[in-house]
């Protein structure tokens, strides 16, 4: 008689088996079934959370996951008991533009709030006590600042960076902030590139040390702090590396990056604009010379501190791979061509990768192959921005629309892909 296959339930029932025998741990079967695909194709909508009145360009829980912050082309900034639908604290923000970002910094109390916007204004607001909120002015760019990236742990420590192409870092016990330096495009490109317009930031979660930045040209930076010198006196502006598919290396059709994320493992997923997202785990970095166009390994300390490519360690991994490229896992169905999208991890282990699309819907693809599980209808209009819960398997969605969505997964039904994907 022929077995039947297993199907997608059956495995978290025979990981219950096994907690119960004894084989694996209880952190292990939380893990496990927090990370069950099942639990993502019953995600659904819990509630909406409505009451800006613009577009919501920005989502993020605070780090017990209990509270979400959003932040609108309304100026406004909301802090949300999201299980609730209760909002614990709506204020302006002082922006006089579109609020593109809003986090709650750590170890805070949930009291102290960063925003970036449209007018190119750094601000930070401090919650007092009964509601009131102190606001001030930290920094402004020349330009839109789209994106902050908070050192991870750190109440005091985050960066922004602008389409002026500048990147900037902030202490917020002293209130200043120092221009790192402003983002050059490869040397070819000086004669009519002035700068990069950056849409993107972030830090690795596992070296503080390493951020990346991307934006107007295809290449994702990679910087070290350490090798900046606080007192000016050498310039910072050379990344330790950089990542780019092979194909788009060198492309003429102005493709750019609008959304950057970091694993938990250190892997780099990075959201092109009429184009795809990629994953790129430390071995397919370019080097700090990108013209030379084959993946070094950014796991040694030569790599991190921005070493030579001359280096042993460099010349055997680039003679390793003179003959194949190492290519990036590819993320395929969703549109990016309209706004300045995110991308995101999903699952406690960053078992998954989602994007909302310019279709008004949002994608789920399996992070180890690439495949698509989860295309589910959010709004009309596009989706621009997927928070994932710290903890559990959560989801945040907002965009065009006015609204916030929060997905559990509480369906009783799971979900199957649309039959017309491919025309999507």
């Amino acid at each position: 008689m022929n077995k039947r296959p297993r199907t997608t339930i059956d495995k978290p029932l025979l990981d219950l088996c096994h907690r119960e025998l004894g084989q694996i741990s209880n952190r292990n079967f939380a893990h496990r079934l927090a990370a069950s695909e099942d639990l993502v194709l019953r995600l659904d909508v819990l509630r909406k959370l409505e009451k800006h009145r613009g577009c919501v360009n920005t989502v993020c829980f605070n780090a017990d996951g209990d509270i979400l912050v959003s932040g609108s082309d309304d100026r406004r900034v909301i802090l949300w008991d999201w299980e609730s639908g209760h909002i614990k604290l709506s204020f302006h923000s002082g922006h006089t533009n579109n609020v593109f970002q809003a986090r709650i910094m750590p170890h805070s109390d949930d009291r102290s709030i960063v925003t970036c916007a449209a007018d190119g204004q750094v601000r930070h607001a401090q919650i007092l006590e009964r509601g009131r909120v102190e606001n001030k002015l930290l920094a402004k760019h020349q330009g839109r600042a789209h994106k902050m990236a908070i050192e991870p742990g750190s109440p005091h420590i985050f960066y922004t960076c602008g389409e002026d192409g500048l990147v900037q870092h902030f202490d917020l016990r002293t209130g200043t902030a120092t221009e790192l330096f402003t983002c050059q495009p490869i040397k070819d490109r000086w004669d009519y590139i002035p700068v990069i317009h950056l849409n993107a930031i972030a830090i690795d979660p596992r070296n503080p040390n390493l951020f990346a930045v991307a934006g107007s040209d295809e290449y994702t930076r990679l910087y070290d702090i350490r090798k900046y010198k606080w007192d000016g006196s050498s310039d910072f502006g050379q990344p330790v590396n950089f990542f780019c598919p092979p194909h788009l290396i060198g492309d003429q059709r102005g493709v750019g990056i609008t959304g950057l994320a970091f694993s938990e493992q250190r892997e780099l997923l990075v959201s092109y604009n009429d184009e795809y997202i990629y994953l790129f785990t430390q071995d397919m970095g370019l080097g700090p010379n990108p013209d030379l166009g084959s993946p070094v390994s950014m796991n040694s300390d030569s790599s991190e501190m921005g070493g030579s490519l001359g280096s042993a360690a460099s010349l055997s991994n680039i003679s390793g791979s003179a003959d194949e490229k190492i290519t990036p896992q590819v993320f395929k169905g969703h549109r990016n061509s309209e706004t300045v999208k995110g991308v995101n991890f999903f699952g406690p282990k960053c078992e998954y990768v989602v994007s909302g699309s310019d279709c008004g819907r949002i994608f789920i693809w399996r992070k180890k192959d690439g495949q698509l599980i989860r295309v589910m209808e959010a709004d009309k209009n596009v989706v621009n921005c997927i928070e994932s819960h710290p903890h559990t398997m959560v989801l945040a969605s907002s965009g065009i629309e006015y609204d916030i969505k929060m997905w559990t997964p509480k369906a009783h039904e799971k979900a199957t892909l649309p039959k017309n994907i491919e025309q999507v």
